[in-house]
């Protein structure tokens, strides 16, 4: 899963349609240019998708991601669904919820810095 965030950070959009399982994989993936990932929170994985699943093959992430577009906040958060095939874990789906978010400039960052957000990521 931080593998795939680090993906849409960088817009490395072949890597994401190539952890993606072909089940469920678009065709192609465009990058936004107006979305900026900020930071992200892994709330829950089960099982643990770092090692080899002893019983089942799917694992289950519920994350919580922060981005900015056109000067805006918000918040994804999704319950992503994983399968373990040929040695390796594959994207399947999930189901995100997008929030608008209205921070204040003495809240904290969102990207984990503990600084405050007018110090911080601002832009």
């Amino acid at each position: 899963m931080r593998s795939r965030y680090s993906a849409f950070v960088l817009g490395l959009t072949d890597y994401l349609l190539a952890t993606w399982h072909i089940s469920t994989r678009p065709v192609e993936l465009l990058p936004d240019p107006h979305t900026q990932w900020k930071g992200l929170s892994i709330i829950k994985e089960a099982p643990d998708l770092q090692k080899t699943p002893s019983q089942a093959d799917i694992g289950y992430i519920h994350f919580r991601a922060y981005f900015k577009e056109r000067a805006r906040w918000h918040r994804l958060e999704e319950n992503s669904r994983f399968v373990f095939e040929q040695r390796r874990w594959w994207y399947i789906d999930g189901t995100p919820e997008v929030m608008r978010l209205k921070p204040r400039r003495n809240d904290p960052c969102f990207c984990g810095s503990s600084r405050k957000l007018k110090l911080c990521c601002k832009e």
